[in-house]
């Protein structure tokens, strides 16, 4: 019977790190790479919302920012919006 539960638990942990290195790992990844994206944001550059908005950072607060979207017009978003750069998208 002891050798049943440590076939169970070698089968555990296994699945364990699989989990890890596809699930957790590349969103870790994923999550330090946008989080260097808005740390880097300069007022003047394009940038792409995650709902498809395109705008020209106009202003920079600590949680958002502000995007001139048409001549004259203005919105705030979340810096958390942001999804990434124009000129990333284009190259």
């Amino acid at each position: 019977m002891d050798g049943g539960w440590i076939t169970v638990a070698i089968y555990f942990a296994f699945f364990l790190l699989v989990f890890y290195f596809l699930i957790i790992f590349p969103r870790k990844k994923q999550e330090k790479a946008h989080n260097e994206l808005l740390d880097g944001l300069r007022t003047r550059e394009k940038v792409v919302t995650i709902g498809g908005m395109h705008g020209e950072i106009s202003k920079i607060k600590d949680d958002s920012v502000i995007l001139k979207v048409h001549d004259g017009t203005e919105i705030e978003f979340l810096k958390k919006a942001i999804a990434y750069r124009a000129e990333d998208q284009q190259q």
